[in-house]
């Protein structure tokens, strides 16, 4: 291993990895702040991702770690139809985290940012217990001018996901259970958990479809983040039919004797798309994402029905 000596070891690798020239940045790292060339309205979102919280190094590898550090903001932005411009990463290391494990894990945020055109302008460097990332970011509208908000539709609108749901919550447990030994029987699960894939296309697009009332990404899980996503007092009556998973999450159930609706409905960082949208709607959310599902419909009571029966909602919590 070789030892970061210095923060200005840091910043020359940091450097290695992102540029310092961007549409929209007329200062860039460097100074006690970036200056940013603002283009109207901004949606502005940040996550924290920290070791045996989220993520465990026994089957993490750096890589990893930097690319869901950045994937899980990406996926922000797609919930709230924007299009990603910007980041700021501050950054907690260890002793035992040298100069080889984050030049892996920042040439793989970097590689990410590319995919999206996303400049790192700044953050901060810190020594601590334990690795932890936090990550700043900021988007504009795309072509709708439109953002999408949670808090609205009304009974009636279909509830619909984009992206599959319950697949991570598997390869978490896969993950626990066997190390990454468990690709080798869940590939499609381990990589939903570890390398999360943001949907940022479908929000724009959902974004531009006047008729879709609500959207979020599913981070805690749908038994924890639709409430969120309804208006006061409304509920939704859920249809999750075994065909509407993944296979992985049938037969992970099927081996364990748990209910595959259970668990897709439990499961949390999927990151994939929730959202409402008008019946009239629905066909042009379609059309336009042909993965996306219709799972349910929004009622005007405060309660839930998953496959025709009662459901406490309920899911992750950080102070659960």
């Amino acid at each position: 291993m070789t030892r970061l000596r210095s923060e200005d070891d840091f910043l020359t690798l940091i450097d290695r990895h992102f540029p310092r020239e961007a549409r929209g940045v007329e200062l860039s790292r460097g100074d006690d702040a970036a200056i940013i060339a603002c283009p109207g309205r901004l949606c502005l979102s940040a996550d924290l991702f920290l070791e045996d919280v989220h993520f465990r190094r026994a089957y993490f590898t750096p890589a990893d770690v930097g690319y869901k550090a950045l994937a899980v903001n990406l996926s922000d932005m797609a919930a709230m139809g924007a299009r990603p411009a910007g980041f700021a990463c501050c950054l907690e290391s260890t002793d035992d985290a040298g100069r080889e494990y984050w030049d892996e894990a920042l040439a793989a945020m970097a590689a990410l940012a590319r995919e999206y055109g996303l400049p790192l302008v700044g953050g901060d460097l810190s020594r601590g217990a334990k690795l932890g990332l936090s990550v700043t970011i900021w988007g504009e509208a795309g072509p709708s001018g439109r953002f999408l908000r949670r808090g609205a539709g009304a009974p009636g609108d279909i509830v619909f996901v984009v992206g599959p749901v319950g697949l991570a919550r598997v390869g978490l447990a896969v993950l626990e259970k066997e190390g990454r030994g468990a690709a080798a029987h869940f590939p499609a699960a381990v990589a939903a958990h570890l390398r999360p894939v943001p949907q940022v296309a479908a929000g724009l697009a959902l974004a531009a479809i006047p008729e879709v009332t609500a959207c979020m990404d599913v981070s805690d899980g749908l038994a924890r983040d639709l409430p969120r996503l309804l208006p006061p007092g409304c509920g939704a009556d859920l249809f999750l039919p075994p065909a509407l998973l993944h296979p992985e999450v049938t037969a992970h159930c099927a081996g364990h004797g748990r209910k595959p609706e259970k668990e897709a409905v439990f499961g949390g960082e999927d990151y994939a798309l929730a959202g409402c949208v008008s019946p009239a709607g629905w066909p042009t959310v379609r059309a336009a994402l042909p993965g996306a599902a219709a799972i349910g419909q929004v009622v005007g009571k405060n309660a839930y029905t998953l496959n025709g029966a009662p459901f406490e909602m309920g899911g992750f919590d950080h102070f659960g």
